[in-house]
């Protein structure tokens, strides 16, 4: 395909599968590992919280799945919003996707904002005596980068993202090559009483929190379904992208926590004066190689949570595009650099909004905007999108499906039983904070701003409903060329 922008105004595919995984799995590693081994300790009471990283794996495989078929299926900008639109659209109009775009515009710079936390936590490794303004104000620059760096494109930005895996891949690969060459089995391994005592509900408890956590640290691996008008060959190139990197941060995630458990005691871990909580893979590195070692890596790792916050926005970005350029958001998202093609005012308001949750996290705490952002994403993207390939294997059944779920509808299965015990846990995890009761506010408001713009618009409940099935018509014509690189 050329590389000039289409005659329509849209995407021009340029990212490849090794491009397309490298997106995902730097989004995917980014500071979460770095950050939340700690967390996981303290939400297990022990070693036993590599447990949490494996039900992570499990939730992310099988989400993923359900990923790759709507993806291969309908290549369009901005992901869900299109697989939403197009299963839900007989029934409530434009509905559910106004109200994935509403939510997807909270939880996905929520997502980033918990990266430039993590940078800031291990920049204070570098510096001990960092001060929270000092931090807040670098956290900012971070971001600022980001955007400026992202305001360019696709072609580059796929070179630079290239470059950022890399730098990833070599960072977790020395922490585990420095946690191996210095291993302690008994460490590793040394459980408390009643670690795995089923019949405890404080077991059950830690179980919900660590799966929270573990599913956060694999969030990502769904980027490039985003970006499905700029994948090339998105019904082959989709699927193994997502599944692919799911399976290599699954290896890196289980070497990285089981190392570090068998290098530093867990009960350190636990101590927040203790550079162990809030640093850990540095306190891996001066262990084992010293504190020269540990500040080289440590540069990396900061590399790696900006490479994570880059692709996270990069692919973020594209959401409110197809929903404005289909008039189910607000039209001034429809609007592209006219260079560059990419979303000028989507970038800047997740820019804006990843900056405000940066710094609710640095006054409040990780866990607490973990929780938020989580329960925020369950009901509109995670729930809806799992029943959204069940109905579209029955309202579009000629529908072309380059890829098609295995052992349907087994993983769907699994998908929603874990996502809906994260849901329910979300308070229990995180007493005083109430995400439960904020999530539905937040989807109780986006109800109200969708009635407003739906009357403005003319549109469901207060007009007829529009049924468009595009990529089944175009699917059904020879003469319409290939599906379109949108939702439009």
């Amino acid at each position: 395909m050329s590389g000039s922008p289409p005659a329509n105004g849209g995407f021009t595919r340029r990212i490849g599968l090794f491009q397309a995984t490298a997106i995902n799995m730097s989004q995917m590693c980014g500071i979460g590992p770095f950050v939340t081994i700690p967390l996981m300790v303290a939400a297990f009471g022990g070693p036993q919280a590599v447990v949490g990283f494996l039900a992570g794996a499990v939730l992310a495989l099988a989400d993923g799945i359900v990923w790759a078929e709507l993806g291969a299926s309908l290549p369009g900008s901005g992901g869900s919003y299109v697989y939403l639109r197009q299963a839900f659209q007989y029934r409530t109009g434009r509905l559910v996707p106004f109200l994935f775009v509403w939510t997807a515009m909270l939880f996905i710079p929520l997502i980033m904002s918990t990266g430039v936390v993590g940078f800031v936590q291990y920049l204070g490794y570098l510096a001990p005596g960092l001060g929270q303004t000092a931090g807040d104000l670098i956290g900012l620059g971070v971001i600022a980068l980001v955007v400026l760096l992202l305001w360019r494109g696709i072609s580059h930005i796929a070179r630079i993202t290239t470059v950022m895996w890399v730098v990833m891949i070599a960072a977790v690969t020395l922490v585990i090559i420095a946690a191996v060459t210095h291993f302690s089995p008994g460490r590793a391994f040394d459980y408390p009483a009643g670690a795995f005592d089923f019949t405890s509900t404080t077991l059950w408890a830690g179980f919900a929190a660590g799966l929270t956590i573990g599913i956060y640290d694999y969030l990502g691996y769904n980027t490039t379904a985003y970006m499905g008008a700029e994948i090339k060959d998105p019904g082959r190139t989709l699927p193994r992208a997502t599944v692919w990197s799911i399976l290599g941060i699954m290896a890196i995630y289980l070497l990285l926590q089981v190392g570090a458990l068998g290098v530093i005691d867990w009960q350190r871990m636990l101590d927040p004066k203790d550079i162990a909580a809030t640093s850990v893979a540095s306190a891996v590195l001066e262990e084992t190689w010293g504190r020269g070692a540990a500040q080289v890596v440590t540069v990396l790792i900061l590399v790696t949570a900006f490479a994570s916050v880059f692709t996270g926005l990069l692919g973020g970005s594209r959401v409110p595009f197809d929903a404005a350029r289909d008039r189910v958001f607000f039209r001034a998202y429809a609007k592209m650099h006219p260079r560059h093609r990419f979303p000028v005012l989507g970038l800047a308001t997740m820019g804006a909004i990843t900056a405000v949750g940066f710094l609710i996290g640095r006054h409040t705490d990780l866990v607490t905007l973990i929780q938020l952002l989580t329960t925020v994403m369950v009901l509109v993207q995670a729930l809806a999108q799992i029943a959204a390939l069940t109905v579209l294997r029955k309202r579009q059944p000629a529908l072309p499906r380059p890829y098609r779920m295995w052992l349907y509808p087994l993983p769907s299965v699994v998908a929603l039983v874990g996502w809906l015990v994260i849901y329910g846990y979300a308070d229990h995890n995180a007493p005083g904070r109430h995400p439960i009761e904020w999530s539905l506010a937040w989807l109780g408001l986006g109800c109200v701003a969708f009635v407003v713009w739906a009357r403005f618009e003319k549109v469901w409940p207060f007009g007829s409903r529009e049924v468009r099935e595009e990529y089944l018509e175009a699917a059904r014509s020879p003469e319409a060329g290939p599906v379109p690189a949108s939702g439009s």
